[in-house]
């Protein structure tokens, strides 16, 4: 049966039959009527044999269902076309409505297969594209696959190159603390040749002093003290408008601008790189300055008590003690121990509960500004009419005649959060203002930040000071003026003996 259906398939018969029937009808007015009459049979005949197939069909398909085998089916549907009306149109339905809903209904057929071919058409192009699409995406995942292999390496090499880096980092860091070592090693060797220099002019210095001492036992004129002379002088040392006053105040003055204006900025710089909190790093540099001229005042306390003592057992002469003494110290303002003092105001620093600065760092990384500080104060303390900082403490009311408020701070603000710079004072003179900075509720923000800073307190780093750590801030001077006392190369005044 599937046989003869697909070898009737396969011969086109109705195909055939319809090329005819529109060919009869391209040549149907052309044709004489025995013509058309012959084109006709030939339809039919062609459409018998179809129909003689077709009922072979017919016969196969109902056996193999068995006796009864699509009896029903034939009944209501064959057997009509059978009757008296096999040949023509039954009921009300006239032979040209037939011939209408066959041509329909071929249309139909037409136009279903016009879609299914434009169906497999369209299905085609959509299968080409796919294919098109999944080669694009093969692509972009083996450009993808390559990027990220790109990307492991460079993270490869970045970490192998950071890696790198740290390391020589490192050996910069070690290199750099030899040097430091090595820095301090020499500048202690300095200080050994300088203290043998001035052992070998005290040596002498106590030599001239026995000399004089012996010609005035003689009657001799008193005209020497050691290797200090007296110059008679128009004015007192000790006046307020002495040129050496004058000058060497203006001198400082600048100085102090200077410090300002340059060492503090280059300070604050330092700090950064190793503390990104900006108020602590200016409480730093306010508490080195402020410490550097309590530490300087102390020791030019006891260094002028040392010249007075030495100066009252052989001073005579038309000027006061107090003018003699004031004339040394004018000629020898460098003799100072101002390793020492830097050392004193870093331990200072170490102690203080208010800054703090991370473990790896020590408050030496601005040792620069400490020893300018210290020689500044020094040299201020030094001067008849002497310059010093006010006062100052966190928390306390703002005084504008002292200070001026800094760019960050809140204007109406009675209280002082923190001082940036100290203010310079003569007497109770106010010479040049200082810097703060106010804040509202400066008090209470002050003991919240001591209770922090107390509690990183302990991880702070020590100065690398040649001095015990035990000894308190008050007692080291006297105690470094007594162990000076003791090594003739520690003496400051020319007048010294090895008993001072």
């Amino acid at each position: 049966m599937a046989e003869s259906l697909r070898r009737l398939v396969n011969i086109g018969t109705f195909t055939v039959l319809q090329e005819k029937l529109e060919r009869w009808l391209d040549n149907y007015y052309i044709n004489t009527c025995d013509q058309n009459v012959a084109r006709c049979c030939e339809i039919i005949e062609l459409n018998a044999k179809v129909q003689g197939q077709l009922f072979k069909l017919l016969q196969v398909t109902a056996e193999s269902g068995g006796m009864y085998g699509g009896a029903s089916i034939i009944k209501s549907r064959l057997l009509p076309f059978l009757g008296q009306n096999f040949f023509t149109s039954g009921g009300s339905v006239t032979a040209d409505t037939s011939l209408s809903v066959l041509a329909e209904a071929a249309a139909k057929n037409r136009e279903i297969d016009d879609l299914q071919d434009m169906y497999e058409t369209s299905l085609n192009e959509l299968e080409a594209d796919l294919k098109d699409k999944e080669a694009e995406n093969q692509d972009l995942r083996d450009e993808l696959l390559e990027a990220k292999d790109n990307l492991n390496r460079s993270l490869r090499e970045s970490t192998s190159n950071k890696m790198l880096g740290e390391v020589e980092v490192r050996e910069l860091r070690r290199k750099l603390a030899d040097a430091q070592d090595e820095i301090h090693k020499l500048r202690s060797k300095a200080g050994l040749v300088d203290d043998y220099e001035r052992q070998v002019r005290n040596l002498r210095d106590e030599l001239s002093l026995a000399s004089t001492k012996k010609s005035y036992l003689d009657n001799d004129v008193y005209s020497s003290l050691g290797s200090y002379r007296y110059t008679p002088r128009v004015g007192s040392p000790l006046s307020i408008d002495d040129p050496v006053q004058r000058v060497r105040q203006q001198n400082y003055i600048s100085r102090w601008n200077d410090m300002f204006s340059q060492d503090r900025l280059d300070a604050m710089d330092t700090l950064r790189r190793y503390s990104d909190d900006y108020e602590n790093n200016q409480r730093i540099i306010f508490l080195a300055i402020q410490e550097a001229f309590s530490v300087a005042k102390l020791a030019f306390r006891q260094f002028k008590m040392k010249v007075r003592a030495n100066l009252a057992a052989t001073h005579i002469g038309p000027e006061t003690l107090e003018e003699a003494v004031q004339d040394y110290i004018n000629r020898n303002t460098d003799l100072c121990d101002l390793t020492g003092m830097v050392a004193d105001v870093i331990r200072a620093l170490n102690r203080s509960p208010k800054v703090f600065l991370p473990p790896d760092a020590t408050f030496s990384i601005v040792q620069p500004f400490i020893r300018e500080s210290c020689k500044l104060a020094w040299n201020m303390s030094a001067l008849a009419h002497p310059l010093d900082i006010a006062v100052a403490t966190d928390a306390e009311l703002f005084d504008n005649n002292k200070y001026r408020r800094s760019y960050d701070s809140e204007y109406t603000a009675p209280l002082v959060n923190h001082h940036i710079w100290p203010a310079l004072m003569q007497g109770a003179k106010v010479l040049m203002k200082g810097e703060a900075c106010t804040r509202r509720g400066a008090s209470l923000i002050e003991e919240i930040k001591g209770a922090s800073r107390r509690s990183r307190s302990p991880t702070r780093s020590v100065s690398p000071s040649p001095r015990p750590r035990s000894r308190s801030r008050s007692a080291s001077p006297s105690r470094r003026i007594r162990s000076r006392s003791v090594s003739p190369s520690r003496s400051r005044s020319p007048f010294s003996s090895g008993a001072w």
